[in-house]
């Protein structure tokens, strides 16, 4: 769900009839979030996740790297000051990290903010484009439900920006007016599992050296009998030195003194350890829209072959998360050049869909019953001015 913030109308001006309600109900709240704040979140999902920071990185590089086309009812631009600000939005960031950064934070907290710093009061396109980490803004709601301000809050100190200067991009969430759902909050606890499964992991591997098994003593003579408090602290200084620890790994035990080694295979529990990390896997995966076989995971056959899943992933993930976050800075960048200006996708330059895009032009170009000017629409390019004779 996108929500795109612009001076909003006077107090004369009919709003929503709920409006009232949602600024009481969420007044009180400085912020929306649970224990599982983004924070946190982004921690143990991104940082601290091998499968989570893929995803996010895949997504967020493809749709940063989509070709753009601007162009209203009548004219496709080649140059126009809205291109010109997203590909140089800031002095420290073009045009692929500015929308990488963007795609990503809104993949990991449901939120994109970006501030307008406009040049002069005259309006048009802003003169820069930041964008705020969605974990330091909270949104001030105003007396009619909207929101009036955005704070935010870094080092004790905090900043207030009017509603006019900053456009807030959100996912849907069923359960907030006025903060979004990423798909990271849905992962959550796939990547809980994953995270416990690797730490087990790891704490398998330091202990793998040390032979699996049990030593027995049985005394000089065989018979049943313990050993001494000393006896047992040489013992087990002696694993740990010679015994414990991947470069130690395969090393012969020597044993003497009544001592026999017996040793343990894994428990069909522990086997079963590494299939539910590879389930955790795939539920992440799933969360993020990407297809499991493009990461490596194992166990799942979705998709015929590579190339199907590569365009299942533009298609079903890529594309409509690109078109929701177009459509916001369409008219955000474009409300001074005309309300039809339009930022979208340029899909004839996508090579993942070169086999649809074949199959499309070769469709409208046989339609004999339909103009020039209808074909063109239906090709996503603006209608010819006249119709040749």
């Amino acid at each position: 769900m996108l929500e795109f913030i612009r001076k909003r109308p006077p107090a004369e001006v009919k709003a929503s009839a709920v409006g009232r309600v949602v600024a009481m109900a969420h007044g009180a709240r400085s912020a929306a979030w649970t224990a599982r704040d983004t924070g946190s979140l982004t921690r143990a999902g991104f940082m601290g996740n091998p499968i989570g920071f893929r995803a996010v990185r895949m997504i967020s590089e493809a749709a940063a790297a989509l070709p753009l086309i601007c162009q209203d009812h009548v004219t496709r631009y080649e140059d126009h000051p809205v291109l010109a600000r997203l590909k140089a939005p800031n002095p420290m960031q073009g045009a692929s990290a500015f929308l990488e950064a963007l795609y990503a934070t809104l993949l990991l907290s449901g939120n994109a903010y970006i501030e307008a710093v406009m040049q002069d009061e005259a309006g048009g396109v802003p003169h820069e484009l930041h964008i705020l980490r969605s974990d330091r803004i909270h949104v001030q709601p105003g007396p009619d439900g909207w929101p009036q301000a955005f704070d935010y809050h870094v080092g004790g100190k905090s900043h207030r920006f009017s509603a006019d200067v900053v456009c807030h991009i959100r996912g849907f969430h069923p359960q907030d007016d006025h903060y979004g759902l990423g798909p990271l909050h849905s992962a959550a606890t796939a990547i809980d599992v994953h995270n416990a499964a690797t730490l087990w992991s790891k704490a398998l591997l330091d202990n793998a050296a040390r032979p699996s098994g049990a030593i027995v003593y049985r005394g000089v003579d065989g018979a049943a009998a313990s050993m001494s408090d000393a006896q047992v602290s040489r013992l087990q200084e002696e694993l740990d030195s010679y015994h414990m620890g991947a470069r130690n790994a395969g090393r012969p035990m020597l044993l003497d003194g009544g001592l026999d080694w017996k040793p343990m295979g894994f428990s069909p529990s522990d086997m079963e350890f590494h299939k539910t990390k590879e389930a955790a896997s795939r539920d992440i995966a799933l969360a993020f829209g990407v297809p499991p076989m493009l990461m490596g995971i194992p166990g799942d056959a979705t998709y015929a072959n590579y190339a199907e899943a590569h365009r299942a992933f533009y298609r079903l993930t890529v594309l409509p998360l690109a078109g929701k976050v177009l459509a916001a800075l369409s008219r955000f960048l474009g409300a001074g050049h005309g309300a039809d200006l339009e930022l979208r996708v340029d899909l004839d330059q996508l090579p993942a869909l070169a086999a649809e895009r074949d199959a499309q032009w070769r469709r409208v170009s046989e339609a004999t019953f339909l103009s020039a000017s209808e074909k063109r629409v239906m090709l996503g390019l603006p209608a010819l001015a006249s119709e040749p004779s």
